[in-house]
């Protein structure tokens, strides 16, 4: 587990060590979830963005039928 180090003000650590004792945890607890779900927030939208694209290849994509060229017919000099 990597140590980091962050600056924030005076007035928002205090209220939020008090809300991490009511409950029940820690600040350093509460900046851990907090980074956690961020992650797994951006996980869950890539995953999202993925099957999005899928279905829109199963929806719009169409059969071109057999290929009968070669990338050297159509680049051909």
């Amino acid at each position: 587990m990597r140590n980091i180090t962050l600056s924030v003000e005076d007035e928002v650590v205090r209220k939020v060590r008090k809300i991490a004792i009511d409950k029940n945890t820690t600040l350093t607890q509460m900046v851990r979830n907090f980074l956690s779900s961020v992650a797994e927030r951006d996980i869950n939208r890539k995953e999202h963005a993925l099957k999005v694209l899928e279905a829109s290849f199963l929806e719009f994509g169409r059969d071109m039928g057999k290929r009968e060229w070669c990338r050297e017919d159509l680049h051909g000099r």
